[in-house]
């Protein structure tokens, strides 16, 4: 078996399982998850009826095998909304890739581009840099592409941006591939320009890629949507987005996570070789999938509806759990991130067990590195349910923390 699979850790749902094994949940109250990030709001029926009409299509649907590159129609739907939102023109057949979701492309990813036998030193692997907190596939990615994962950990007085400022010279000289999410998860913080002015003046010095999770993108609480990755670049007169690819996908903008469609986009030549890779990979989308994502990405009507949901939303719930938490409205995306008085593996079994509430504790989506967690007594909350669950959620979670006072 491979090695490396030793080195991965258990995934934070396991976890969780783990920590709710002896947990009676109290009868009283129904049960209300904001553990996990998936969205709830109703699948648009325009993508619908277009998976519907793909599926009995004679000439195609299921009777023909899909091209990993995708149809030109797709790859053309995408290019579109790449020029509305961030006001690009890209090359739709060298510079755009549809992909199963981010995150597959994501673990592909690092397995394409990260050579382990690329070593400043004999005993130095080579480093996949990461958020800390962050999404755990990047971490598992790393190890299985023969990289070790080295993690920069969020700053709350910036914002919740990474403190880049913090990594020495000698670990960006072996780092092969950094790994960004703006907005981030869990944290919604997102990247400003400045920062990614000095992530590609890093990336021009020692030669890493810049692998860009934007999947949170169209989830925004404020009138200016948040800066992209090849938006920052064109800004910079980086119109060739040397060594910068982002990955974004449906699941969150258009309600469709069991589609598992998205699209990476940016550096020809790294889309090149991703192509290359998943060719014998064996991940070519559907065409079902592609004339659904087709209908999505050429729509804007239902993205506004859905912002629209989670704005209200959010201005519901997050002054409640202000009044008894540290939590502010973040920049982008549908999590709170709460700081807890105490352990917050303590908090979130309590609170389950107390008010049938689940909440993912927040040391669970870290790792400790140079001697802190920053997930530790934190809380991360998914404001994914209808409004009503959630404000019920929150009353419970308010009426927890004052009988814990």
């Amino acid at each position: 078996m491979n090695p490396n699979l030793s080195r991965l850790q258990a995934y934070p749902f396991e976890r969780l399982r783990q920590l709710f094994a002896t947990v009676t949940p109290n009868p009283a109250y129904a049960p209300v998850s904001l553990g996990i990030g998936e969205p709830r709001h109703a699948t648009p029926a325009l993508i619908k009826d277009a998976y519907c009409k793909a599926i009995n299509d004679p000439q195609g649907g299921l009777a023909v095998y899909p091209a990993t590159a995708g149809v030109p129609a797709l790859r053309a739907s995408i290019g579109r909304w790449l020029q509305r939102r961030y006001g690009l023109e890209l090359n739709t057949n060298t510079q755009i890739l549809p992909v199963n979701g981010t995150r597959e492309a994501l673990f592909a990813f690092a397995q394409t581009v990260v050579d382990p036998s690329r070593r400043v030193a004999p005993d130095l692997p080579p480093l996949v840099v990461c958020p800390n907190p962050f999404y755990q596939i990047y971490e598992g990615a790393a190890f299985l592409s023969g990289a070790q994962p080295y993690f920069v950990p969020s700053d709350p007085a910036r914002n919740f941006g990474q403190d880049w400022d913090s990594v020495p010279d000698d670990v960006w000289a072996r780092t092969q591939l950094l790994f960004v999410c703006s907005p981030g998860n869990p944290t919604g913080a997102v990247m400003p320009l400045t920062e990614w002015e000095k992530l590609f003046d890093l990336s021009d010095r020692f030669g890493f890629v810049i692998a860009s999770d934007e999947c949170y993108s169209e989830i925004y609480f404020r009138e200016e949507p948040p800066l992209g990755g090849l938006e920052a670049a064109a800004r910079l007169g980086r119109a060739d987005f040397k060594n910068l690819l982002i990955l974004t996908s449906l699941s969150k903008r258009s309600n469709v996570p069991g589609m598992r469609s998205g699209f990476v986009a940016g550096d020809d030549a790294l889309i090149q070789q991703f192509l290359l890779y998943r060719t014998y990979h064996g991940s070519a989308m559907s065409t079902v999938v592609q004339a659904a994502s087709i209908a999505a990405w050429d729509d804007e009507a239902h993205v506004r509806d859905n912002r629209e949901q989670y704005r209200a939303k959010f201005a519901r719930v997050t002054p409640l759990l202000a009044e008894v938490l540290d939590v502010a409205l973040p920049d982008a995306g549908f999590y709170l991130w709460a700081k807890v008085k105490g352990s917050d593996t303590d908090f979130a079994r309590d609170l389950l067990a107390l008010y049938n509430v689940t909440v993912l504790p927040g040391s669970f989506l870290a790792r400790e590195a140079r001697g802190f967690n920053p997930g530790a007594n934190r809380i991360r909350m998914a404001l994914v349910a209808e409004t009503a669950e959630c404000v019920e959620a929150a009353e419970r979670i308010v009426q927890f923390v004052k009988s814990r006072a």
